[in-house]
This record gives C-alpha cells, structure tokens and sequence, in this order.
C-alpha cells in the first residue's frame, strides 16, 4: 500500500526559504514520475511541480523559478526547496504520483505539510 508522509512546512517570512521533504513507500520509487501539490481551503487541490525518473522537471506558472523540485531515489524521497516565497503560497502542501497525462496516480494522500507566509 502506497504512504506519502510530507514534513518541512512552518511559519515564514516573505521573502523567505523552506525545504520540504516527502517519503515514500510501498512502490518501486525510482521509477515513479512524483509531483508536489497545494490546497487552500474551498480550493482544488493543484499539482505544482513534478520530477519525472529522469529528472526532467515541470513547474507552474506560480512557482516556476523560485520553487525546485528534486528527488533521491536511495532514500524514496522528493523534496521541494521554495525560496522568495509569497503570502499566496501559504497551503497545505502535498506529494503524490504523477501520470505521464499529469494526473494523479493514487486516490490515498498523505497529511499534508502546512506552509504559512506571514509577516
């Protein structure tokens, strides 16, 4: 059974960096495209950046060039390193599987890392 356990959100500044970490298990990591996703509440869940096996990466309009998206396959860990960060990136942050269509590959989600940018 696949499990995501997201960490690394907190209380920052704007302006502001943070590093999230994402593990994974119960599939053959390595071979997975994996995504990072934002919710705010009353909002649908958004994929934001996805890593593919080769590390080829995507990102959103939104975060593309202050957010990176990478991944270590001995440790089945994608991590996701947001600097000047924004108020609007405050959200529960999530990771999951990606498919090549970029969709979701997993109903189950892990709980969430919650990022907040405040002064």
């Amino acid at each position: 059974q696949v499990e995501f356990v997201e960490s690394g959100g907190e209380l920052v500044q704007p302006g502001g960096s943070l590093r999230l970490s994402c593990v994974v298990s119960g599939i053959y990591f390595r071979v997975y495209y994996m995504g990072w996703y934002r919710q705010t509440p009353g909002q649908r869940r958004e994929l934001i950046a996805r890593i593919e096996p080769n590390n080829l990466t995507y990102y959103s309009e939104d975060v593309k060039g202050r957010f990176t998206i990478t991944r270590d396959n001995s440790r089945e860990t994608v991590f996701l390193q947001m600097n000047n960060l924004k108020p609007t990136d405050t959200a529960t942050y999530y990771c999951n599987a990606v498919n090549i269509d970029f969709s979701t590959a997993y109903r189950s989600w892990g709980p969430g890392t919650q990022v907040t940018v405040s002064s």
